[in-house]
């Protein structure tokens, strides 16, 4: 005697059924068909689900593969707050340096080399903490042209007035001027 016969008196009425040994009853070919196109549906929609998201991880993969001796960026801020490569806060910068590749530890894994300033930390950086450096004319000072004082200090004069601009307040005006 089945569980839900002994519970409640009678047979259970279900589309698949309990059958004694030896009694068998076809089910629909409407059944099996159904229940097969309602499995090839899910698998459909599972495939495109899938290849949705296959998609989406592809376009944050980076495929990179680093030479010894180029020159790159370290990523300085992947923590909120957490103080290791300078400045802490919003004037934090998001990339430093151009350090050169010394090694390549792993195939995702550089070893780089610091400044001595950064002395204290780790110089093995993961490949997502790293961003190629482009060599840049004009981030480079001509020192020539600039006169240092003693204390590496320097006059800077205007050339020419760009813009002017007024702003009121409720009580007062506020002048602010663009200058190159």
């Amino acid at each position: 005697m089945a569980l839900y016969e002994a519970l409640y008196g009678t047979r259970c009425h279900s589309s698949v059924g309990w059958f004694e040994p030896g009694q068998a009853r076809l089910l629909g070919t409407d059944l099996v068909r159904d229940a097969l196109e309602k499995v090839k549906l899910i698998q459909e929609r599972l495939h495109t689900r899938l290849s949705m998201q296959k998609r989406y991880a592809n376009k944050k993969a980076r495929d990179v593969a680093f030479m010894v001796g180029e020159r790159f960026l370290l990523v300085a801020s992947p923590m909120k707050g957490v103080m290791r490569l300078g400045k802490k806060g919003k004037l934090s910068p998001w990339c430093i340096g151009h350090f050169e590749v010394l090694k390549r530890d792993r195939e995702v894994v550089y070893r780089l080399s610091l400044t001595t300033s950064l002395s204290g930390v780790h110089s093995v950086f993961y490949v997502c903490m790293l961003q190629k450096y482009y060599k840049d004319p004009s981030h480079v000072l001509d020192f020539s042209l600039v006169q240092l004082d003693k204390d590496l200090t320097y006059d800077v004069e205007p050339v020419a007035i760009l813009d002017r601009q007024v702003r009121k307040l409720r009580s007062k005006d506020i002048a602010s001027m663009k200058v190159q």
